[in-house]
């Protein structure tokens, strides 16, 4: 006589047999599909939100007139310029070589002194003193000639070019003094 093992007894903590506690199948319920923001539909929602999708417009417009900067190079980036600024030419100055009739006056002077011209007893003003140039620069002082201490002494000067026409102009009809500045 062969005895067969007896099946375990139940366990109190298992109700049921093992593997029959899993629930049963079921299907998957239906659910719409997940969009992440952004992405492909970003520019529909930019329709569907007009005001949005022209301050993007308008920013992206300025960022791209900033980049890019104003067509002359005068103005500062960016910024309006308040008065045009007039450019203003550089004056010609010329070497203007001018007898002065007091001699000794021209001793005083020493190169880069400032000096005005002054027109003593002209005929086409009638006798009156008249400032030739002001503020002059001396540019040199020649020694002066031996004898000539009568006519004057040369004097060179740094003066703009309408000013040396009327410098040569007054010293062949005038007396020419110099004043320092």
């Amino acid at each position: 006589m062969s005895f067969a093992p007896s099946p375990p007894p139940f366990s109190p903590l298992a109700p049921h047999p093992p593997g029959t506690d899993a629930p049963a199948t079921c299907e998957v319920p239906h659910f719409a599909p997940v969009r992440v923001r952004g992405g492909r539909y970003q520019l529909a929602r930019l329709v569907r939100h007009r005001r949005r999708a022209v301050a993007a417009g308008l920013a992206v417009t300025a960022a791209a007139l900033v980049a890019v900067g104003p067509g002359d190079s005068d103005g500062a980036r960016g910024h309006p310029v308040a008065a045009p600024v007039r450019e203003r030419r550089a004056v010609e100055m010329v070497t203007a070589p001018v007898r002065i009739a007091d001699g000794a006056t021209v001793l005083l002077l020493r190169p880069g002194d400032r000096v005005d011209v002054i027109a003593a007893g002209t005929t086409a003003t009638g006798g009156d003193a008249q400032v030739l140039a002001r503020g002059a620069r001396v540019k040199k002082v020649p020694e002066p000639v031996e004898g000539a201490a009568e006519s004057g002494a040369l004097v060179v000067l740094s003066v703009p070019r309408p000013v040396a026409v009327r410098l040569a102009g007054a010293s062949a009809t005038a007396r020419l003094a110099v004043t320092l500045c």
